[in-house]
């Protein structure tokens, strides 16, 4: 499987709000500025909001929130203009709870961009993070009028995040015995050339290694190694950097012999050997979790559900399933910070149970002995997930409150 990772819910010098999508969930969008100090001068703002009212604000540590003097509800937007020297992020956010509806990233001095938000009435604040310095919350502002706010969210942090990341490590290292012994079962099959074998024994080996979805940023380059594809080799399929659980398929679905097998077969259970090795030691991104419940699903859409990754098996169907249950996972040890930040939780597991039921139905047949019907619903349960899913990375970003 080929993977992107990184952070690309947030980018370096962007504006954020959180935008709802339907029955109020909450996730980060990026807006207009691009680069570390993103944004325009403050004297030349250029107004990508037309009919709305805009407010001039201030934020530096001497004067966070400055301007903000005729507070009003509604759908505004803020100018957040960097008057300090340094470097700043800053929130608009709920005074009384903590949530974050607005926000400003790498905001560099004499710059300025747009904030939208929705405020209701209540009560609010600016929170100011300049650049190794620490935080400073601006003063109260009192909104009034009627109708509903847009979407906040809780600010999640790095120490919230440590307890499912570790709990997620405990529990790769769980799966990590059953993988190696999965592989060692594959390669003996290779090694007495018994190929029927190996054809049987590659799908489970394969699967336990797809499910541990979240944990693959952490394996560096043995995740390559171990389930890498083709794409970028310049020799494709005899290319010697194609190796793992991939370059096995080819052979063993493509009449190769045992005697050419057995040295890909003895680097797969080698490398799965360092990996197992290798965890006790590793650290996750506490990141990862949220990103990856995203990605995963992702990754399988673009990989898993067109065949990309068919090198002869014809099981992206059983690994499209492997990769929900890793999803699943994530899910499950996030479930405490999502509950009272992703009102669309049910939904998500709603989508979650729809694409399982739907592989469950189509059972472990290759793509291309689907039915056009069979295909188009199963795209669109898949989609449904992604687009749900899409909101826990962003929810998950940890974002400083001090």
């Amino acid at each position: 499987m080929v993977r992107r990772w990184g952070r690309p819910w947030v980018a370096a010098g962007s504006v954020v709000a959180i935008v709802a999508v339907g029955g109020g969930t909450a996730f980060w969008v990026s807006g207009s500025g691009s680069g570390s100090g993103g944004g325009k001068p403050a004297a030349s703002v250029d107004d990508g909001y037309p009919g709305l009212p805009h407010t001039t604000v201030q934020v530096s540590p001497g004067g966070c929130g400055a301007g903000w003097t005729h507070p009003q509800a509604g759908l505004q937007v803020f100018d957040v203009t960097n008057t300090g020297v340094g470097s700043e992020e800053a929130y608009v956010k709920d005074a009384t709870t903590g949530a974050v509806l607005g926000e400003v990233e790498n905001l560099a001095p004499g710059m300025s961009r747009p904030m939208v938000v929705r405020l209701a009435a209540g009560s609010y604040a600016f929170l100011c993070l300049p650049q190794d310095v620490e935080a400073v919350t601006g003063p109260t502002v009192k909104v009034t009028g009627s109708g509903s706010g847009g979407p906040a969210v809780l600010p999640v942090t790095q120490h919230d995040l440590t307890p499912p990341t570790l709990a997620y490590q405990t529990w790769v290292a769980g799966q990590l015995p059953g993988l190696a012994a999965a592989v060692d079962t594959l390669r003996a099959a290779v090694d007495r050339g018994d190929l029927a074998a190996a054809r049987g024994a590659w799908l489970p080996a394969h699967l336990a290694y797809e499910r541990l979805g979240a944990a693959y940023g952490t394996f560096g380059d043995l995740d390559g190694s171990i389930n890498g594809t083709t794409k970028g080799l310049p020799g494709g399929l005899t290319d010697p950097g194609f190796s793992g659980f991939h370059r096995l398929e080819y052979g063993l679905w493509h009449g190769q012999s045992a005697a050419v097998l057995k040295p890909v077969a003895a680097r797969l259970a080698a490398d799965v050997a360092s990996l197992r090795k290798q965890w006790a030691s590793e650290q996750m991104d506490p990141l990862d979790l949220g990103l990856r419940a995203h990605e995963i699903v992702e990754n399988t859409i673009q990989l898993e559900l067109t065949a990309r990754t068919d090198y002869g098996s014809g099981s992206n169907l059983a690994t499209a399933r492997a990769n929900l249950q890793g999803t699943a996972e994530a899910l499950k040890l996030l479930r405490p910070l999502l509950v009272p930040r992703m009102p669309s939780l049910p939904r998500i597991d709603a989508a979650m149970k729809a694409a399982s039921d739907e592989l469950s139905k189509l059972g472990g047949v290759p793509l291309a002995a689907l039915s056009t019907g069979d295909r188009e619903r199963l795209n669109a349960v898949f989609g449904d997930l992604v687009t749900e899913l899409a909101p826990v990375a962003a929810v998950c970003d940890v974002r400083r409150t001090s």
